[in-house]
């Protein structure tokens, strides 16, 4: 029965971070993404508590998926925030005038 529970919590995040993430206005998204990569590596590292604790295969391949998607977007959020910042750099003069 601990598995239901667990499979529940699961959808209802999905559903409530797709809610919460669609009301968010497009020019913020960048930023937002930039801001809360922390968030993502504390979300990794607790799917990583959770994937040593698990003992049942569901629990097992659950908080696996939860520990590479969490790493994908926490990484992702880093390459994202460095093309961001390229942008705000000074473009290299050629020698030639």
């Amino acid at each position: 029965m601990d598995i239901l529970y667990e499979v529940y919590i699961f959808l209802l995040a999905v559903f409530v971070g797709f809610e919460v993430i669609s009301k968010v206005p497009v020019v913020l998204h960048t930023p937002l993404m930039s801001g809360t990569n922390a968030i993502h590596g504390i979300v990794m590292l607790g799917g990583m508590l959770v994937l040593a604790e698990a003992h049942e295969p569901l629990s097992v391949w659950l908080s696996f998926a939860a520990v590479v998607l969490g790493a994908a977007n926490l990484f992702g959020g880093f390459v994202v925030t460095d093309r961001m910042l390229e942008m705000f750099k000074a473009k290299k003069s050629s020698g030639k005038k």
